[in-house]
C-alpha cells in the first residue's frame, strides 16, 4: 500500500479521533482507513493504537510518531499549494490596514498601480491609527509607522521617517519659540495618542521631555489640524507631513535635538501557509515603500516677526 496513503490515514484516525469518523472527513470507506493504519503498523512492526469497542487511543509510540510525521505532512502540504498558487492567477479578496495620515499620503497613490497589475485582485483597505487585532479582524497586512509590539506577528521594516517637531507661526508669534526641549514644558503641546513623552536627542544622549497641552486625539490628522490653526505645538513623523513642511505657516522647531526615526513596517500574521495573492501583495508594497525618504521636504525655520 502507498506509504503517503497510509500516514494520511494514520493522521486523520488521530485527528478525528476514530476509525468512522476518519472515513468521514477524507471520505474514503471505514475498512480503507483501518487496512491503511494495520499496513501501517504492519510495516513499523509496532502497534500506534489501543483500540477497544468504545474508544480508539494512541499508543505512546503512536503518539511520538504523530508528533513527528504530522509537520512533515504539513509542509509537503504547503509545498503543494505553494506549486499551485504560483500557476495561477493572483486572484481573491487581500485586507490591507495602514495608518491613517500615512495611508492616505503614501499608500493610496500606490492602489491603482497595484490593481493594474493584478485585475482580478480584490482589495479591502482600511485607514485608521488604531492598532488592528490582525488575525481577529482578518487583516492579512498592516502598513505602520510607529514602534511595534505584535509578538504573534511577522514584523518586516522596509522604509524609515524621521520626527519633526512642529507648530504654525501664528501660534510662535504669540507665544515665542522654544529654543531647548525643557523649555516646551512652557508651551501647549498637542498629544497624538497616549505619546506625551517627546524623546530628544542632547550631548549626553537620549532623552525626554514629559509635555502636556489642551488637545490630546488618536488620529494624526486631528493633531495637524490644530496645529495648522494655530492651537499647539506637535510631535510628527517627517513622511506624514510631506504637503504641510512646503505649507509656508509651518515651520519645524529644535531641529538640533531632534534625531530620532521611525521604521516603516510591513506586519502580518505568524502561520504556515500565506496565499499567494497575500504574498504578492506584501511583495509590492515592500518594494514600492522601500523608496519612501523624508522626501528632502523642510519647514522654514525662519523666527516668526514679533
Amino acid at each position: 500500500m502507498d506509504r503517503f496513503q497510509e500516514l494520511n490515514a494514520f493522521v486523520a484516525v488521530v485527528e478525528a479521533g476514530g476509525f468512522s469518523a476518519a472515513a468521514r472527513r477524507t471520505g474514503d470507506s471505514q475498512s480503507a482507513i483501518s487496512k491503511a493504519v494495520g499496513s501501517l503498523e504492519a510495516r513499523l512492526g509496532i502497534q500506534l493504537f489501543n483500540r477497544s469497542t468504545r474508544s480508539v487511543i494512541l499508543t505512546e509510540q503512536g503518539r511520538k510518531y504523530y508528533e513527528r510525521m504530522k509537520p512533515l505532512l504539513d509542509e509537503m502540504a504547503l509545498a503543494d499549494g505553494e506549486i499551485v498558487e504560483s500557476r495561477l492567477e493572483v486572484s481573491g479578496l487581500v485586507r490591507v490596514a495602514a495608518s491613517a495620515t500615512f495611508g492616505r499620503l503614501h499608500v493610496l497613490p500606490l492602489i491603482p498601480r497595484l490593481l493594474a497589475l493584478y485585475p482580478k485582485l480584490e482589495l479591502d483597505l482600511r485607514l485608521s491609527d488604531s492598532v488592528w487585532d490582525l488575525p481577529a479582524e482578518g487583516i492579512d497586512l498592516s502598513i505602520r509607522v510607529s514602534p511595534l509590539k505584535h509578538p504573534d506577528a511577522v514584523v518586516k521594516k522596509v522604509a524609515s521617517t524621521s520626527l519633526v517637531c512642529a507648530g504654525s507661526r501664528q501660534y510662535f508669534e504669540r507665544h515665542g519659540i522654544p529654543e531647548t526641549p525643557a523649555e516646551l514644558v512652557d508651551h501647549n503641546c498637542l498629544v497624538f495618542n497616549d505619546m506625551s513623552d517627546w524623546p530628544f536627542q542632547g550631548p549626553d544622549g537620549s532623552f525626554s521631555v514629559a509635555v502636556r497641552g489642551n488637545l490630546r486625539s488618536n488620529t494624526v490628522e486631528t493633531i495637524l489640524s490644530a496645529v495648522k490653526d494655530g492651537i499647539g505645538i506637535g510631535m510628527f513623523n517627517r513622511a506624514s507631513l510631506v504637503g504641510e513642511l512646503r505649507h509656508p505657516d509651518i515651520m519645524t522647531v529644535l531641529d538640533e535635538f531632534v534625531g530620532s526615526t521611525r521604521d516603516v513596517s510591513l506586519v502580518w500574521p505568524n502561520r504556515k501557509f500565506i496565499p499567494a495573492r497575500v504574498r504578492k501583495v506584501t511583495e509590492f508594497f515592500a518594494t514600492a515603500l522601500a523608496s519612501l525618504t523624508d522626501h528632502s521636504a523642510t519647514a522654514c525655520r525662519t523666527p516668526p516677526r514679533r
